[in-house]
């Protein structure tokens, strides 16, 4: 029985194969780069609360007020928000690092011992908790879901909301920042732009 002709090695597809590689990994890291507001998303389903960390928190629409939620495929959150329908979101600032940390840990309590140590009250809209301290709390309705890559994209109807002065907590290259937000001397006003959604 005669063997099959042995592969030859081809140079050329393993510098392409290292090229895309380093590619894919400096594309990573270039994405690392874009700065966004760090929050905690916080649902209730039958009385059970919970929590979680994302900053992968985007304004999507202002008619109607439409945010855009991504969460990782295996994320209990989004499990949680798929029966709920409602969650809330509260935009931490800068002084919020150990809340932020809190939420990211995977080993933290579950219900209603992962609020334990906090003050918070409950979102009239959703029934989420919102956390006391926060600069901004959103209440949130599910209006559709997109499977994307690994995430999951929650898109939800913001349908109350409050806010508070301060500045706010930044992930930035992977790691959260804190800090005072100086306006830029040639800022523009929002209402000046259609250009941005916010």
């Amino acid at each position: 029985m005669s063997r099959p002709p042995a592969r030859l090695a081809d140079p050329a597809a393993d510098v392409l194969e290292r090229t895309e590689a380093t590619r894919g990994e400096a594309a990573r890291r270039a994405l690392r780069h874009i700065a966004s507001g760090v929050t905690v998303l916080t649902v209730s389903r039958d009385g059970v609360p919970h929590g979680t960390t994302a900053s992968a928190v985007v304004a999507v629409s202002r008619d109607p007020l439409i945010v855009g939620v991504c969460l990782h495929e295996s994320s209990s959150f989004g499990a949680m928000v798929r029966r709920s329908g409602t969650f809330s979101v509260n935009v931490l600032t800068s002084g919020q690092t150990a809340v932020a940390r809190h939420f990211a840990d995977p080993q933290r309590p579950l219900g209603h011992a992962q609020f334990a140590q906090l003050e918070w009250s409950t979102d009239t809209t959703s029934g989420a908790p919102l956390i006391s301290g926060s600069l901004a709390h959103l209440s949130c309705r599910v209006v559709n879901r997109y499977r994307v890559g690994d995430h999951e994209m929650v898109l939800a109807e913001v349908t109350g909301g409050t806010h508070a002065t301060g500045s706010p907590m930044l992930s930035f290259a992977g790691r959260l920042h804190e800090g005072a937000v100086t306006p830029s001397p040639r800022s523009v006003t929002p209402s000046a732009t259609r250009s941005e959604v916010s």
